[in-house]
């Protein structure tokens, strides 16, 4: 019965949907972004649905605050800023059309983030009778309940247990975080997260003080001369991210837009235990045009130590097993820097330095593709990065030197011949040699380090309801990497895009991508070689909102992955979504239905759904199989907010599901995610 139900729901969907289809913020991840990418994105994905759910007055909006939004280019920030100096607050939504070069597109993202306010409202002046009265509290909590039985929650004997104690978890199979944020304009935010994983203990055991992980931040923001002032978990981005990056966005190949700077200190308000750092950290305006920043930051961390060296850095934040606490909270880690930028007219520039030390020796296990990996207790980088200015083009980059004088750079030429169009070409360097433990920029290696390469890319909407986006990156690895044991390999990744925005309310893309890099092959005779690895995908989109009531989406995917023409496979995927409410009822649903078919698991497939809030839903399937998910929300006066999603995943080709200590029995998968919120 309950695959008749989603089959119907499934066929339904995918008919309407290419004859209409679905819109919100959330299509620009999925437009500009390979799936693959969008895995990694939960960070920026939290960021954006905080901004979403708490927007900007644009009648008071600051160039910092556009910044904030990844879609918006620069060259859109400045004619949105020079629209409300001309001609006066804005008193609709509506006219943001009338911002040169404002598709419609981008007008569609931008208004989940912005509300129209009063210019001058004196709730808005910093009093304190007005922190505490016209300040905004809210408290969330979420509760995942899964109804499968994993090996890691068997019932083992003592025995087992005594020669496998990995076997096990030691908490029970739910998921759960609360979090609590006080915020007073733009400039006041407080903030309170406590998480447990799924398999952690709670108040048992290893863990007597209840949360897994508790994390707090305070920071005040546009204080006169103080720009930023973070006390507790903080993210740093300066720059390119050559020197610093930790916990921001990078900028993704489909960027072509924008090639701005971090944007130095901002909160971390994730629930994630990895990217962050602890401590303090300030902004403060010596200028018109000067800031200068300074941080330090201590944090215990996860690693797996072994004769007293750092083996491993442990980031996923998982403490389930006897293996997951023998590393937790096991080294400790300094870092400090300080920051210089001049913001000018024509010119902008800045210099970045930090110190990075350890409590012991950082050794990894000797590999033959981790020869460079950073070592040793202590590291120190620093570098200058640029941007000038000159008609319709601008110059920028980035470069750094570690503590042995080894260096990496980053050099970008936009040019913008219309509004409408951007140009981008981008060539970086990262030497073999360069160490940045906490440095994160544009490139394809995981690592900052053993790359070069050079991308060029192309976005353009001059014929008003088409936007074109195309772009191809070539790289090259001087050294040998994780699974490809040869050096000096080459590789390539390019995109092609239309997208169709007639109105606000309809859209279509497709586009193909391709990727061609190196990797391992061990052919049917047990003999090895190093193969260039391809992947293509051929992608299509539709979406549709008849009304402010009701949106449909269709999507469709096809890929092929193959080495060298060797071993093909092959797969693909149909989705469908609809989302509604009925205006009296303040209830909002949607269903979404997926049947995906590959032939094994290099042609996996990775489709977005509906979430909960702050809540990135990205899954990846392999095999045969179907999804259905169903999420509601409950909204009372914006004040109370109660939302649940069931998942369902059934798959036609295994009756087993994962493995080692996540293996289920059968066929099927179940799950249900419960979310309040309160906002007072």
């Amino acid at each position: 019965m309950l695959k008749r139900l989603f089959m119907f729901c499934l066929s339904i969907v995918c008919v309407l949907t290419p004859l209409l289809a679905q819109s919100d913020w959330l299509e620009w991840n999925e437009d500009i972004a390979a799936p693959e990418e969008l895995a990694g994105w939960q960070e920026k994905y939290e960021e954006l649905s905080e901004i979403a759910e708490h927007p900007f007055n644009i009648n008071t909006i600051t160039k910092e605050e556009l910044e904030q939004l990844p879609f918006l280019s620069d060259r859109m920030i400045e004619n949105i800023l020079y629209y409300i100096y001309k001609y006066g607050p804005m008193l609709t939504k509506n006219e943001l059309l009338g911002i040169e070069g404002m598709d419609w597109q981008t007008r569609k993202f931008l208004t989940d983030f912005i509300y129209i306010g009063p210019s001058d409202n004196e709730k808005d002046r910093l009093k304190w009778k007005n922190l505490w009265k016209y300040n905004k509290q809210e408290l969330l909590t979420r509760l995942d309940i899964p109804f499968n039985t994993k090996a890691g929650y068997a019932g083992y004997d003592e025995e087992t247990l005594a020669e496998s104690p990995n076997k096990r978890y030691y908490g029970d199979p739910f998921y759960h975080n609360i979090r609590y944020r006080f915020q007073y304009r733009n400039q006041i935010y407080i903030g309170l997260t406590a998480e447990k994983d799924a398999g952690e203990p709670f108040f048992v055991q290893y863990n007597r003080k209840g949360y897994d992980s508790y994390s707090g931040y305070i920071f005040l923001s546009n204080f006169k001369r103080l720009k930023t002032l973070a006390i507790g978990n903080f993210k740093a981005n300066f720059g390119y991210g050559l020197v610093l990056n930790i916990g921001s966005f990078t900028l993704g190949k489909g960027m072509i837009n924008q090639n701005r700077f971090g944007q130095g200190f901002t909160k971390y308000t994730s629930v994630g235990e990895g990217e962050y750092l602890q401590g303090i950290a300030a902004t403060y305006q010596l200028g018109r045009r000067w800031n200068v920043s300074a941080f330090y930051s201590f944090r215990k961390q996860d690693a797996r130590v072994e004769n007293g060296f750092i083996r491993s850095l442990k980031t996923d934040g998982y403490h389930r097993l006897k293996k997951d606490m023998e590393k937790k909270h096991t080294v400790s880690n300094h870092l400090t820097g300080c920051n210089l930028t001049y913001n000018g007219k024509y010119t902008e520039f800045g210099l970045t330095a930090v110190y990075n030390r350890f409590n012991k020796m950082l050794n990894p296990d000797a590999r033959d593709y981790n020869l460079y990996y950073p070592r040793g207790m202590y590291f120190y980088n620093a570098g200058v990065y640029y941007k000038f200015f000159l008609n319709r083009f601008t110059f920028s980059g980035e470069t750094a030197v570690d503590k042995y004088g080894k260096v990496a750079t980053l050099h970008a030429l936009c040019y913008q011949p219309a509004v409408h169009t951007n140009i981008l070409l981008i060539h970086r360097y990262y030497g073999k040699h360069y160490q940045s433990l906490y440095g994160n920029a544009f490139g394809e290696n995981s690592k900052l380090q053993n790359e070069t390469g050079a991308y060029l890319g192309l976005e353009t909407s001059f014929l008003g309801q088409f936007k074109f986006l195309c772009y191809g990156d070539f790289f090259h690895f001087f050294y040998r990497k994780y699974q490809v044991d040869r050096d000096h390999t080459s590789g390539f990744d390019g995109l092609c895009q239309l997208s169709y925005s007639p109105s606000n309310s309809l859209s279509m893309l497709i586009k193909y991508t391709y990727k061609n890099k190196a990797k391992n092959y061990t052919s049917p005779d047990e003999t090895k070689f190093v193969l260039p690895y391809v992947r293509q995908r051929l992608h299509y989109q539709c979406s549709y909102a008849p009304s402010a009531y009701l949106s449909l989406k269709g999507v469709g995917e096809g890929v092929m992955t193959s080495y060298n023409g060797r071993e093909k496979s092959k797969g693909g995927y149909v989705s469908g979504t609809v989302k509604g409410s009925i205006p009296p009822i303040p209830v909002q649903v949607s269903l979404t239905g997926t049947w995906f078919h590959t032939q094994d698991y290099n042609s996996r497939i990775y489709v977005y759904e509906p979430g909960l809030l702050y809540a990135f839903s990205m899954n990846s399937f392999y095999g045969k199989g179907t999804r259905m998910a169903i999420n509601l929300k409950y909204t009372w006066k914006n004040r109370l907010m109660i939302q649940a999603k069931w998942g369902w995943t059934h798959y036609q080709d295994r009756n087993r599901i994962s493995s080692g200590t996540e293996e289920i029995q059968g066929s099927d998968k179940a799950d249900l995610q419960v979310q309040v919120r309160l906002k007072w």
